[in-house]
């Protein structure tokens, strides 16, 4: 199905020092990933932290949003019917 050619270009192509470089550079950076992805962990305290400020601050934004929204309808000069 391929000509001798062509199959000894793809020979020469694929043990070329810059694609083999470029693959053990790209296995090493997922294995790099993975072992950053395996350890690292959030310390628990901290995000129960977070939890609990993120609820007090969209009880605080639902409050804000409504004097927000009236404030903008009288820079408007708008009026409800």
């Amino acid at each position: 199905m391929f000509s001798k050619e062509l199959k000894d270009m793809l020979l020469q192509v694929v043990i070329s020092w810059q694609v083999l470089a470029v693959t053990v550079g790209v296995i090493l950076y997922f294995f790099l990933v993975s072992y950053v992805g395996r350890n690292y962990r959030r310390p628990r305290h901290a995000s129960a932290k977070l939890i609990s400020k993120a609820s007090h601050a969209s009880e605080a934004a639902a409050a804000g949003d409504e004097e927000e929204q009236t404030s903008e309808d009288e820079d408007l000069g708008l009026e409800e019917e």
